[in-house]
C-alpha cells in the first residue's frame, strides 16, 4: 500500500536540496542534487512509516499539497517547490530494513551433495520456497 505525503524542497545556493515532511514533524533529510534528495525523501518517509507502525503508533494523516505553505517551513532558499513523496513501505522495507537472520536445517547428504552439484543456492531456495508456500510474490 502506497503511503503519499506533501515535502517541501529547497534547492540551497550550493546546489544540494533539503527536504522536509511537514505532515511527520517537520521530518528533515537533504540531498546532494534534485535526485539524489528525492531518492533520500523515499527513504526518510518510508523509515519514519517503518517505525510509527513497529511502534504501534497512530500514523499522522498527510495533508492536501494545496494546503502547505511552503515559507512557513524554511525561509533560506534558492528556489522551492512542493512535490508528493511516495512509497510503498512494506516493500521498500523488505528490501532496505530487514536484516537476514541464519537458519540451521538439516537434508539428507545425497540430496546436499546433488545440489551442489547443481550449484544451487540454498539460501535463494529457501527463501524463495518459503516466499511461495507463504503466497508473499
Amino acid at each position: 500500500m502506497l503511503s503519499i505525503y506533501p515535502a517541501c524542497f529547497y534547492e540551497e545556493e550550493n546546489g544540494q536540496y533539503s527536504v522536509i515532511f511537514p505532515d511527520l514533524n517537520h521530518l528533515a533529510t537533504f540531498g546532494d542534487n534534485l535526485t539524489d534528495a528525492m531518492e533520500m525523501a523515499i527513504d526518510c518517509l518510508a523509515d519514519y512509516i517503518y517505525s510509527v507502525k513497529l511502534s504501534n503508533e497512530e500514523i499522522p494523516k498527510a495533508s492536501n499539497i494545496k494546503d502547505i505553505d511552503i515559507d512557513s517551513e524554511y525561509n533560506e532558499y534558492k528556489s522551492a517547490f512542493v512535490n508528493m513523496v511516495s512509497v510503498d513501505v512494506e516493500e521498500y522495507a523488505k528490501k532496505h530494513f530487514t536484516k537476514s537472520v541464519k537458519k540451521t536445517l538439516t537434508i539428507p547428504s545425497w540430496l546436499n551433495e546433488k545440489a551442489i552439484e547443481e550449484n544451487i543456492n540454498f539460501s535463494q531456495l529457501l527463501q524463495d520456497a518459503l516466499k511461495e508456500r507463504l503466497k508473499l510474490s
